[in-house]
């Protein structure tokens, strides 16, 4: 007989925890708790009752059609969902981690190239899924213009590239999914997570998604703004578009999660050299993209340098961390990736 326990915090919601045993191949003597609100208090043993005698191995999705099938009609769940029970289950037969198992590193160093940046994002990832390095919150800091595609992107689709070079800007494609991106130096805060699978094991794409950044969110409320998360990857608010994550899970057993939030925007750049940008906008205007990506400085009034301190002292709070650095050897690792796979054509216009 084994016993498990599961958490999950809701992003934006409450805490989850189930506890349970399997027995002969199915989930027996289930408790859930949590901070959550529910009535009425009878529906707690509908859902435990649910629960008992179901496979460890159902889905989320089936998880969560047992409970609603045992709920009463007239139910209200506050702060979490039957998918969430689901996801905390799954997470107790996994042996998912949590944030405060692992020892933190929060790395901001100086300013390079936007593709060495693409590069130490594939490095540092690497290296936390070969145990080389402990887990890490790195600030990107980039020392020229650039235009970063996803790794599905077709570069004449997305991007104008004689308007990126005469801005002296740096095409670059990075290992993640999603959009392009449009950035110049200072005028974003980009942000990566290099994290074990464990972190996020029993959660979907998109589920893991808004919970690698609910520290984040709890960050930009506690400077005014009333960030939410928009699945699959936008962080927004009221007043528009912040900015957006991208993920990629590799062999050796990491997670890396970046997203770029807008600190200040050139809405005529953005639109002369992001050419869906350009499509997207083009019976609207310059003014209309300042509207859809409303960059923080508008939102807050604060110094990027501010925002950012902001961000690190809420990730520590949350889930520690203390002062790291790149070491030499994964600047050294970096450069070499760089040369033998950002920068070359074969891997830039792998989509053309």
């Amino acid at each position: 007989m084994a016993t498990h326990h599961g958490e999950y915090k809701v992003p934006g919601g409450k805490l989850v925890v189930v506890d349970f045993e399997l027995v002969d191949g199915r989930i027996a003597d289930f408790h859930l708790s949590g901070d959550f609100f529910l009535e009425p208090d009878e529906a707690l043993n509908d859902i435990n009752r649910a629960v008992n005698g179901l496979s460890p191995n159902s889905t989320i999705d089936e998880f969560a059609e047992a409970i609603r099938k045992a709920l009463p009609s007239e139910v209200h769940l506050l702060g979490f969902t039957p998918e969430s029970v689901g996801i905390a289950v799954r997470r107790g037969v996994t042996g998912a981690a949590h944030w405060r198992d692992y020892d933190w590193q929060i790395v901001h160093e100086p300013a390079m190239s936007p593709m060495m940046n693409a590069a130490l994002d594939e490095v540092l990832t690497i290296a936390v899924g070969e145990g080389l390095r402990g887990p890490t919150l790195r600030i990107w800091e980039w020392d020229r213009t650039a235009a970063i595609i996803g790794s599905f992107q077709s570069v004449q689709n997305e991007v104008d590239e004689a308007q990126l070079a005469a801005r002296g800007g740096q095409l670059v494609r990075r290992i993640s999914g999603g959009g392009a991106m449009f950035m110049q130096p200072e005028s974003s805060i980009t942000y990566a997570l290099y994290a074990p699978e464990e972190l996020v094991r029993g959660m979907s794409f998109a589920e893991s998604y808004a919970f690698l950044d609910e520290w984040v969110l709890e960050a930009l409320k506690s400077v005014g703004i009333d960030a939410v998360y928009k699945p699959l990857n936008d962080i927004t608010s009221p007043h528009g578009k912040i900015g957006g994550a991208a993920q990629k899970r590799l062999a050796s057993g990491a997670v890396l999660h970046h997203v770029t939030m807008a600190y200040d925007m050139d809405g005529d750049a953005l639109t002369q050299v992001l050419r869906i940008g350009r499509e997207k906008l083009s019976d609207k205007g310059i003014a209309s993209a300042q509207k859809r990506v409303d960059p923080l400085r508008t939102q807050t009034g604060l110094a990027r340098a501010e925002i950012i301190e902001k961000m690190v002292d809420t990730f520590v709070r949350r889930h520690g961390g203390t002062r790291g650095e790149v070491t030499e050897g994964e600047y050294d690792a970096a450069e070499r990736l760089v040369e033998k796979k950002f920068a070359t054509e074969e891997w830039l216009r792998r989509v053309p």
